[in-house]
């Protein structure tokens, strides 16, 4: 190659496609780095949903065991939330009677 102007094209054509090359691959290895991470931040996020719900699921269960629990007291089992219950209408039928014996018993 005698003349340099050839010499240079072909300089810089060749320089133009190793650059082209060098570009391509940057680009082609981000995108995979983005992909790659998107992919794990999804799996990060379907794990933390899944232990969020089976920690409810988990908590839910034991204050379900505490409500409808059963007690042995001497010979028979006696169920809390039922005694509970019961123990608040009978408050709820004392303050109305209450109520009552209040009413009649106030001068008008």
């Amino acid at each position: 190659m005698s003349n340099p102007v050839i010499h240079a094209f072909f300089v810089g054509r060749a320089m133009a496609q190793v650059l082209n090359e060098q570009l391509e691959d940057a680009l082609t290895n981000t995108l995979s780095e983005l992909g790659k991470f998107d992919a794990e931040q999804r799996e990060r996020l379907r794990q933390f949903t899944e232990s969020v719900r089976e920690r409810a699921q988990r908590e839910a269960e034991i204050a379900m065991e505490g409500r409808t629990s059963t007690v042995s007291v001497g010979s028979h089992s006696v169920d809390l939330q039922a005694t509970i219950d019961e123990l608040r209408a009978e408050i709820a039928r004392v303050r109305a009677e209450l109520q009552l014996y209040r009413n009649q018993s106030t001068p008008s």
